[in-house]
């Protein structure tokens, strides 16, 4: 049988998460006749990975350690085959300070922005920079880490009262924050995945919190949020939702996997958010209901990437 480590936990503020879905795909790719090897990312790895020379690695890492492109770039510095995109693509593709700048000057419609490093907050004072985003930005707004997931850290700031305290909320989870324009409308996850054909849209995934707000609670307890897949819009809406991830997709060099979430406007448009190169896989994660929508199995979608992965690196110049 051929082995596959799945790499999941990790040391950021996702590790149960990611535990969790490194679970699911690790019992996805053994009913698929896989050799697994379920790994955290600690100072055996590197002995692990050596005991099994040829394995695939599989990536289920969430966070700053398993997205932000560092350890896939020791990967590829040991010629270790894995599932997923390169490490410069991740670097961009995380820190939604130059993610959704990035993508914007492609084309792709997205909220305006402003990054503020927690230094220059703290330096030039809350009170005249709560005005001046307040006329650059405008009420209600989004503030968030530049550099986390699972909206870890984010908040809704309806008045200029909440905005200090938002970007204290930030703060804790990286030293730079982003302000965006909060768009409303109805909120979609499409998943991206490229089984070694070229990179397809799947099906939408519409996201209806039961508070309102798919934060951290919403994503990951058991019935606190209404997941529709195929959403609920209109076919030509769907179309061009899956155009835009298909369109960060290429746009950010991403391969594999990725998963966009984006929000539809009351007047139908798309409007990126942000994208993830390592989507979460769990019970009540969005990617193995667009799977299941598109008549696919997870295990099968596993094992094909990493069919993927491996015939990649076979095709690899050597010397």
């Amino acid at each position: 049988m051929e082995t596959v480590v799945v790499l999941a936990g990790g040391l950021s503020h996702e590790r149960d998460v990611s535990l969790r879905s490194g679970r699911r795909v690790a019992q996805a790719l053994r009913g698929q006749g896989y050799d697994v090897v379920e790994s955290d990312v600690d100072s055996g790895l590197l002995g692990r990975l050596a005991e099994h020379p040829g394995a695939v690695v599989f990536p289920v890492l969430h966070g700053e350690a398993g997205e932000d492109g560092a350890l896939r770039e020791v990967l590829a510095l040991l010629d270790v085959p894995f599932v997923g995109s390169i490490g410069a693509a991740c670097r961009v593709a995380f820190d939604k300070s130059v993610c959704t700048r990035v993508v914007a000057e492609a084309g792709v419609r997205a909220p305006r922005q402003v990054a503020l490093p927690h230094e220059i907050f703290r330096e030039l004072g809350a009170p005249a920079l709560v005005t001046a985003l307040g006329e650059q930005v405008g009420f209600p707004m989004m503030v968030k880490p530049s550099r986390s997931g699972s909206a870890l850290g984010a908040s809704k700031v309806s008045r200029p009262a909440e905005l200090p305290a938002a970007m204290v909320g930030a703060y804790a989870y990286g030293p730079v924050a982003v302000i965006e324009e909060f768009i409303a409308g109805t909120e979609i996850a499409v998943a991206v995945v490229d089984r070694g054909s070229g990179p397809e849209a799947l099906p939408g995934v519409e996201i209806r919190p039961e508070s309102g707000v798919y934060d951290y609670t919403a994503r990951y307890t058991a019935g606190a949020t209404r997941f529709l897949c195929p959403a609920e819009v209109d076919p030509e809406i769907a179309e061009r939702s899956a155009a835009l991830a298909l369109r960060v997709h290429d746009v950010l060099g991403l391969r594999d996997v990725s998963r966009t979430d984006l929000i539809v406007t009351p007047d139908g448009e798309p409007t990126f958010l942000e994208v993830n190169v390592s989507p979460g896989m769990t019970e009540t994660s969005s990617v193995p209901l667009a799977i299941e929508a598109a008549d696919w199995s997870l295990g099968k979608m596993c094992a094909d990437l990493v069919r993927t992965a491996a015939a990649r690196a076979s095709l690899a110049p050597t010397g």
